[in-house]
């Protein structure tokens, strides 16, 4: 204790040594605490700038680089994939019955290529400096000015729920195990990375595809966020196209199949 003052008026008591007092322990914590992190980022740097070394690949470059190669790694495995049922069609010892219910099945799985009437929807991103536009509604923050991967699976259910018969998001057919999923802003599908805008194709009957879209409460309620802030939304009836087939794996790696 400090003998500066006595409440009871006696004389204090000499304290014997000399105490270090808390705040200049706390003072002495504090220095070696900032020495230690200049030493660990000293460490880390090895005399280099962290912020602007080139030599450190950022996450972005690398992930678009993947992205590609697996873009590359799905063209060659499905030119693959045809030369050998090319091969195998030659004289696999089927029937043409056989035949034709394997052909059923692949178009089922997406595998073949689908022609037909299309339907398509696009999503996109607010303009960043988005306010809102109707009365009642709170400025937009972050969020509300992107799109998100309940937005883009929302328009793959209701075009599922109105009978597509395919679907194609960018440039890439749908499968039964595909996951339509968003990191940040960007959309990851099947091993590959894009960005907004999206495109969503679905072949069908399109009457019942827009049907189908106007229906979703899900979409109704994205529907909110077009009027008031800006996100981008167009569907448009593209005529005939073709999609292509799944060209990726089609082995289970998390599930098995029921037996």
């Amino acid at each position: 204790m400090s003998n500066s003052a006595n409440p009871q008026g006696m004389e204090s008591t000499p304290v014997r040594g000399r105490r270090f007092r808390p705040v200049r322990l706390l003072t002495v914590a504090v220095f070696a605490l900032a020495g230690l992190i200049f030493f660990t980022s000293f460490n880390t740097a090895k005399g280099t700038n962290i912020r602007t070394d080139a030599s450190l690949l950022k996450l972005s470059d690398l992930i678009l680089e993947r992205s590609h190669k697996n873009g590359q790694l799905d063209e060659s495995n499905g030119a693959l994939r045809d030369d050998v049922e090319a091969l195998a069609e030659r004289d696999d010892g089927s029937t043409r019955a056989e035949d034709e219910k394997l052909a059923a099945l692949e178009k089922k799985a997406g595998t073949q290529k689908l022609e037909g009437e299309a339907v398509s929807v696009t999503l996109n991103d607010a303009p960043p400096d988005a306010t809102a536009k109707l009365p009642g509604y709170p400025e937009p923050q972050p969020d509300y000015l992107v799109i998100h991967q309940q937005d883009l699976q929302a328009v793959v259910n209701a075009l599922w729920q109105g009978g597509a018969q395919g679907i194609k998001v960018m440039d890439q057919r749908l499968i039964s195990t595909s996951a339509v999923r968003c990191v940040g802003n960007t959309l990851i599908l099947q091993g590959r990375v894009y960005s907004p805008p999206y495109k969503i194709t679905a072949v069908g009957d399109p009457e019942k595809l827009r049907q189908s879209l106007a229906a979703s409460k899900a979409i109704q309620n994205y529907m909110v966020y077009v009027n008031v802030y800006g996100l981008g939304w167009k569907v448009e009836d593209d005529g005939t196209v073709t999609l292509p087939g799944y060209s990726g794996t089609v082995d289970l790696q998390y599930a098995k199949p029921v037996e």
